[in-house]
């Protein structure tokens, strides 16, 4: 399903989005027309639009197009919102923008019996472009991820130019050591599941600028996103660690329990 601003949407439309590739967008998971952090999707939405188009994007209308597209979803689906203007040409991005709404959906996941397989990740040097916005130009990471899968891992993590550790390639990176969980101090996406346990675990959450020496003492490492949760990493490189920790399955069970907001 693809509905731009709730209309069937054309391959003419999406032109723009293929060839010039310019927008933002954030990705949600939707049961029973509810999701978990609505309301922070939707803020960064709404702040990505200014960053990006110079414009601003109304919140109750981008919910409004979400519930549309998945009102007779009976089983869990994944909603992707990109925010882009299909007449932004490449020769003249500077022009005043008027940002439309494509929404699209597919069915999520099927649920896997216990905990996801862990992520064998490979450290690179690499800085997405506007870390902070979740933009649609994810060659670079997915060129990085590329890499590291035909190198014989999962995905990559990538290092700032001070070598501290900042994100993965669609996911955040935490960190626990002596029962804390440590985000990282680079620049990087203020993800959303992220920022949710950052919430039900505050009296227990730091940041920290962790470079790969530092790896061998951390107690365990996971990422984030909206549609895996929370899933542990075994191994960065040669670092590896056990397999299962408490402050994992916490981290699982306290994600889990937030409620989620209605549509």
């Amino acid at each position: 399903m693809a509905e731009l601003d709730g209309v069937a949407v054309d391959a003419a439309q999406l032109q723009a989005l293929a060839l010039v590739n310019y927008g933002h967008f954030t990705t949600m998971v939707v049961t029973a027309g509810r999701v978990r952090g609505l309301s922070l999707h939707l803020e960064r939405l709404v702040r990505d639009c200014l960053a990006v188009f110079d414009a601003d994007l109304e919140p109750e209308r981008v919910r409004h197009l979400i519930r549309r597209a998945v009102v007779d979803a009976a089983r869990p689906v994944v909603v992707r919102v990109t925010v882009f203007d299909p007449d932004l040409a490449v020769g003249r991005p500077g022009a005043d923008a008027a940002p439309r709404v494509l929404v699209t959906a597919r069915a999520s996941p099927a649920p896997v019996a216990g905990a996801p397989p862990g992520l064998r990740l490979h450290a690179v040097r690499y800085r997405r472009d506007l870390p902070t916005v979740k933009h649609v130009g994810l060659f670079g990471a997915l060129h990085q991820r590329r890499a590291a899968q035909r190198a014989g891992f999962d995905d990559a993590v990538f290092a700032d130019a001070d070598g501290v550790l900042s994100e993965a390639a669609t996911a955040n990176i935490g960190f626990v050591r002596a029962g804390r969980v440590l985000w990282s101090g680079a620049e990087c996406l203020p993800g959303v599941t992220m920022r949710l346990l950052g919430q039900a675990r505050a009296d227990e959450t730091a940041t920290a600028a962790v470079t790969l020496p530092d790896l061998p003492r951390l107690d365990a490492v996971f990422a984030t996103n909206a549609v895996t949760g929370v899933r542990r990493v075994t191994a960065i490189d040669d670092v590896r660690w056990p397999g299962d920790h408490p402050v994992l399955r916490d981290l699982a069970e306290r994600y889990a329990a937030i409620e989620p907001e209605q549509l």
